[in-house]
């Protein structure tokens, strides 16, 4: 047996009783993604710790070189097999986000189908108290009650009194017309003639008497007595 698998096995025991009480429920989406975080966290530290190192021994190997070639040559192996983790924690560390991504989106999607459904539960009980029948016996009672609400009001916009054609009376009221004009053309019988006859000329200028002078000196003298 290997020392992980005796690592894990000694973990395990010594929980056994906590695992065995979950087992029967299972752990719950929401805990398994916090301790991928958690994982992913404590990978991440340890990835800036390798590099740290290997950075390290890369500066030893330098700082020896020639003069101590063996010191050297340890440095290198040193970062080669820090390397070699780093590539391991890298390869874990996609596993491990790839499998908390696709459990968080499993726990949206399970998430999303149980509102669904609560939706639906909630429509079915407000449909309960839906009875079909009932609804379309309500519909017509609404469409008769509009019926009825446009009849009374045409009946209330309707004018009162007679009717009467409008064209008849229109052509009733033409043929007056035409039988007023006629009656005229007939009371104005043909146009007088013009007459032949000259007319009479200007009258002149009537003739001097001699009661007509003697007035004139009488208004003249009045005239010069009053000057």
């Amino acid at each position: 047996m290997s020392k992980v698998s005796k690592l894990f096995k000694g973990s395990s025991s010594s929980s056994k009783s906590k695992q065995h009480h979950r087992s029967k429920g299972g752990p719950s989406a929401q805990e398994a993604i916090h301790r991928l975080r958690e994982t992913e966290e404590m990978l991440t530290k340890k990835q800036e710790y390798l590099e740290k190192k290997i950075e390290q021994e890369i500066a030893t190997a330098k700082k020896h070189g020639t003069k101590n070639k063996r010191a050297a040559l340890q440095a290198l192996k040193r970062k080669k097999r820090l390397e070699q983790q780093l590539a391991q924690i890298d390869g874990t560390l996609s596993t491990i986000e790839f499998q908390r991504e696709a459990l968080e989106n499993s726990h949206t999607n399970t998430e999303v189908l149980k509102n669904m459904g609560f939706a639906a539960k909630a429509m079915k009980q407000v449909h309960q108290n839906m009875d079909l029948d009932k609804i379309d016996d309500l519909m017509q009672d609404i469409t008769e009650q509009q019926e009825v609400a446009q009849e009374i009001s045409e009946a209330i916009s309707r004018p009162f009194g007679d009717t009467f054609d409008e064209d008849e009376l229109l052509a009733e009221l033409e043929e007056l017309e035409q039988q007023e004009l006629e009656d005229s053309m007939k009371n104005m019988g043909g146009l007088p003639n013009v007459p032949n006859s000259k007319l009479p000329s200007r009258p002149g200028p009537r003739p001097t008497t001699k009661k007509r002078v003697e007035d004139d000196d009488d208004m003249h003298m009045l005239a010069s007595w009053a000057t």
